[in-house]
């Protein structure tokens, strides 16, 4: 039950940022180029932060808690966490990206960090 209720918290609070994020992008930091390609894996943010979950292994709890509306993350080659936005022009690498759930991905876009929280609007997304 504790697992659950903190799985939940994490969740809330991820999805809470995610938004926060989203909506004060202008006041987010562009790190680099305009575009940048991050490679790493794309992670369900509620099972990773609840309890480890990612790998192969955790596919598809990934891929069925990002259908249900968990936010959506990528763990860099660099161990770097980055949580993927959906660009609001045109959403389809992002739903792209839910596909890949749990497998290693290159993602394009623009990075932008705003104190220590790191995000990518996601514009391509190519398996590896």
């Amino acid at each position: 039950m504790k697992s659950r209720m903190l799985i939940t918290t994490v969740a809330a609070v991820a999805l809470a940022i995610s938004g926060a994020v989203a909506a004060e992008g202008k006041a987010m930091e562009k790190t680099g180029e305009k575009t940048s390609a991050v490679q790493g894996e794309v992670l369900d943010l509620s099972c990773y932060m609840g309890h480890g979950g990612q790998g192969e292994g955790h596919a598809g709890c990934a891929a069925k808690c990002l259908k249900g509306g968990q936010p959506m993350g990528l763990l860099g080659a660099d161990g770097a966490v980055y949580v993927l936005f959906a660009d609001h022009g045109d959403a389809s690498a992002f739903e792209k990206a839910k596909e890949l759930a749990g497998k290693k991905v290159e993602v394009t876009g623009e990075v932008a960090t705003k104190g220590a929280l790191k995000g990518i609007t996601v514009h391509a997304v190519k398996a590896l």
